[in-house]
């Protein structure tokens, strides 16, 4: 949408008026948008802010200190402001690093995104992850370890009901975390009014994580008629992360990507992408997530999965909408952000082009807001008009 003004009140960060509206209007702030496109910032539903795209993450994250992950995780939620991304939902990391990255940003310590968090997740002893995981087995386990998350304060859980392709030695469709299990873990979050996400790759584990009553299927590589239907019916999001295999698959051995991980990518690749063409034809809530901190899948480079989303056959402005109001709805944020409306938060990306017209026009940021603080500006021209 192209507007030229729009007033902020500072003190809450508000959006009060919106283009001819802010005429004689008295605000503390008036963004001028003039010659450019306005969009709410981008929201990214699946990132690893403690993980920055190296080759081999999980043997990395290995030697990782509690303050190497931290120092880690400000220098990816800095990248993504600068993307224009001011909302992220972290789905796990070791030390619960994100959950204190959280407090941080909250606080006015640091700069950074929103960050919804998840902490670290609940995984099957050896599953997939298991590195910067609670391992759990069985129901009384699994319930021990979403009560100690939602203690330590994440803000959903995240579980693996299914194996993955970097963790080696795991089956990307084979099931881990069973129904009772992951059900169980929705219970608790559901008490706690939290959300849940599964890690769910194979058709199996993506069942048992829909009929558990998951809030989001992250991945989903082997959907197919039922699932889909099951998803529509439960009004489940799938969280796609198209960036993931994409980079695997560029970058293969060359790029020192485990052999195992380059292996496991070549199988799923074409499931993968049918899987997404077949549930955004079907009409199920698609959120845009990235995967960011797998391998070449760097921080601050959120707009290449909404180009493969378009790439794949979605319409521009779903991708937009992926990204923005569902990714919104998906993380429990859609009363505050997620669109660029009177009374939401003042999280804005202005940029030049048209995203509607060309999707790689995100790219072309000029300026960022985060709670109607100019967090990055690319142009020299001032935003604000006095």
């Amino acid at each position: 949408m192209d507007m030229n003004c729009i007033p902020v009140k500072r003190r809450l960060s508000l959006i009060i008026a919106i283009g001819h509206e802010a005429n004689g209007i008295d605000v503390d702030q008036v963004i001028d948008g003039e010659g450019l496109t306005c969009l709410p910032g981008l929201m990214d539903c699946h990132v690893h802010l403690t993980m920055d795209g190296n080759p081999d993450p999980f043997r990395d994250m290995s030697g990782d200190s509690e303050a190497d992950g931290s120092f880690l995780a400000v220098r990816n939620a800095r990248k993504q402001l600068d993307a224009g991304v001011t909302s992220v939902r972290n789905l796990g990391s070791q030390y619960n690093i994100d959950i204190a990255l959280r407090n941080a940003i909250e606080k006015g310590m640091i700069e950074g995104p929103c960050v919804i968090a998840s902490g670290k997740p609940i995984v099957m002893t050896g599953g997939h992850a298991h590195n910067m995981a609670i391992e759990a087995d069985g129901v009384d386990e699994v319930r021990k370890a979403a009560r100690t998350q939602l203690k330590a304060g994440a803000d959903l859980l995240k579980l693996m009901a299914t194996g993955g392709i970097i963790t080696p030695g795991v089956d990307p469709g084979a099931t881990q975390l069973d129904e009772d299990e992951l059900r169980c873990a929705c219970s608790e979050a559901s008490k706690a009014g939290k959300m849940t996400a599964a890690h769910a790759q194979g058709r199996e584990g993506i069942k048992n994580a829909i009929r558990a009553g998951i809030t989001t299927v992250e991945h989903g590589i082997y959907l197919d008629e039922e699932l889909i239907g099951m998803m529509l019916e439960s009004g489940t999001y799938l969280v796609p992360t198209l960036s993931a295999p994409f980079n695997i698959a560029e970058n293969g051995l060359d790029g020192d990507i485990p052999q195992h991980a380059i292996e496991k990518t070549k199988i799923v690749m074409d499931d993968h992408k049918n899987s997404f063409i077949q549930a955004y034809m079907a009409g199920v809530k698609i959120a845009a997530g990235t995967d960011a901190g797998t391998p070449f899948n760097f921080h601050g480079k959120f707009p290449k999965e909404l180009e493969l989303m378009v790439g794949y056959g979605m319409g521009e402005l779903d991708a937009l909408r992926s990204a923005t109001v569902i990714a919104a709805e998906a993380m429990s944020l859609l009363d505050k952000t997620g669109s660029v409306e009177v009374g939401k938060t003042a999280d804005l990306l202005l940029v030049e082009g048209n995203p509607l017209e060309n999707i790689s026009d995100v790219r072309n940021v000029a300026y960022v807001f985060k709670e109607g603080k100019c967090v990055t500006a690319k142009r020299e021209k001032s935003p604000y008009k006095v």
